[in-house]
C-alpha cells in the first residue's frame, strides 16, 4: 500500500520548527487553526499567534501591517476563503506593495469532500496567479510541503501555497529537494508528457504506469511552482515528446492548463488535452467527486490516448 501523509500536518509541524529558528515569524488564522494545524504553532508560541476570528479580510490587513513592520507573516484559512473572500484585501494590501506575507491555505480543490460547493476551492489558483507579485506553489505531498514552506519563509515576498484536506499519497523520497520555479521530472518518457500539480501528481504517475502496459511511455512532470512556471521544462517536454496533458484539481480556466498552454502556444505548439474541472461540484466523498468530475488516473490515460493520434508525423 502506498504511503499517505497529510500536507496540512506537514505545514503545522514545519511552522513550529521555523518558529524556533526565527523569532520574527508570526502566524495568523481565521478561527480554523484546528483544521489548518496552525494550532501547533499557537501552543508553543502564543505571543506570536493571532486568531483573527471569522474575519478573513481583516486577517489579510493585519498580515500586511505586521509584514510592513518587518515580520515574516504566515496567514492561514481554507483556500476558498483566502482566495474568494479576500481578493481585494490581498490585491491592495499585500500584492501591490509586495509585502512578506505567506498565505498558506488548506482544503484546496474538491477533495474537501462533503463540505460541498461553499468550501470547494476551484478558482483559487487563477485568482492568486492574477496577482503579478505573488509566487504560487501547489505541493504534491507532505515532503514537498515542508520544503516549500521553508522556502517561502526564506524568500522575501508574497506567496500562496495550496494544501489539501485529506492525507494524500507520498510521491517523493526523503532525499527530495524542492527548488522554487523548477519542475520535477517524476518519470522519463518519450511518447507524451503529463504535467500535474498537487494531488493529481499521484494520479499522473498511476496513469503513466498503466499506459506502459500498452507500450505508451509517458514523461511525468510535477509543476509544484505554478507561478513562476518552469517554461523551459514545458518547452523541452513539447519538443521531446510531442504531446502534453495537464492535470489539476481546479477549474480548466486560469490554472495549470492555461499557464502551460500559453507557453506551448508561444514556443513549441503541440497537441494538448486538459484534465480539470468544468463545473462546480456537489457534496460527496473525495473519491466520488474526483470520479464524477473526471479527475482520475483513468481519465488521464484517456486524455493521453486522445492526443497521441494528433501528434505531428513530420
Amino acid at each position: 500500500m502506498a504511503l499517505e501523509a497529510s500536507t496540512r500536518d506537514a505545514y503545522g509541524n514545519t511552522l513550529v520548527e521555523l518558529g524556533r529558528e526565527n523569532r520574527d515569524i508570526v502566524v495568523l488564522d481565521a478561527d480554523l487553526s484546528a483544521s489548518t494545524l496552525t494550532r501547533l504553532f499557537a501552543r508553543e508560541f502564543p505571543q506570536r499567534f493571532f486568531d483573527c476570528g471569522i474575519a478573513e479580510q481583516n486577517m489579510m490587513g493585519i498580515a500586511a501591517g505586521l509584514a510592513a513592520s518587518g515580520k515574516t507573516v504566515f496567514a492561514s484559512t481554507f483556500a476558498v476563503f483566502a482566495s474568494c473572500n479576500c481578493f481585494s484585501q490581498v490585491r491592495l494590501s499585500i500584492a501591490h506593495p509586495r509585502l512578506n506575507v505567506k498565505i498558506v491555505a488548506t482544503h484546496g480543490g474538491i477533495t474537501v469532500g462533503e463540505d460541498g460547493t461553499s468550501h470547494h476551492a476551484i478558482e483559487d489558483l487563477a485568482l492568486f496567479c492574477s496577482h503579478p507579485s505573488f509566487t504560487v506553489v501547489v505541493p504534491a505531498d507532505a515532503i514537498e510541503t515542508a520544503q516549500a514552506v521553508r522556502t517561502a519563509a526564506s524568500t522575501y515576498g508574497p506567496f500562496y501555497i495550496r494544501l489539501s484536506r485529506p492525507s494524500t499519497r507520498v510521491v517523493h523520497t526523503e532525499d527530495y529537494r524542492f527548488q522554487l520555479g523548477q519542475a520535477v521530472t517524476m518519470r522519463q518518457g518519450g511518447d507524451a508528457t503529463i504535467i500535474a500539480i498537487g494531488v493529481m501528481v499521484a494520479h499522473a504517475l498511476e496513469a503513466a504506469q498503466n499506459l506502459m502496459t500498452d507500450g505508451i511511455d509517458c514523461r511525468v512532470l510535477n509543476m509544484a511552482t505554478l507561478k513562476p512556471i518552469d517554461e523551459q521544462a514545458i518547452i523541452n517536454a513539447a519538443r521531446e515528446t510531442g504531446a502534453i496533458v495537464t492535470a489539476e484539481e481546479h477549474l480548466e480556466h486560469g490554472g495549470l492548463g492555461s499557464a502551460v498552454a500559453r507557453v506551448v502556444t508561444q514556443h513549441q505548439p503541440v497537441p494538448m488535452a486538459f484534465i480539470a474541472m468544468t463545473a462546480y461540484a456537489k457534496s460527496g466523498k473525495p473519491q466520488e467527486l474526483l470520479e464524477q468530475h473526471k479527475l482520475t488516473a483513468s481519465d488521464i490515460e484517456a486524455a493521453v490516448r486522445s492526443v497521441l493520434p494528433r501528434k505531428s508525423v513530420a
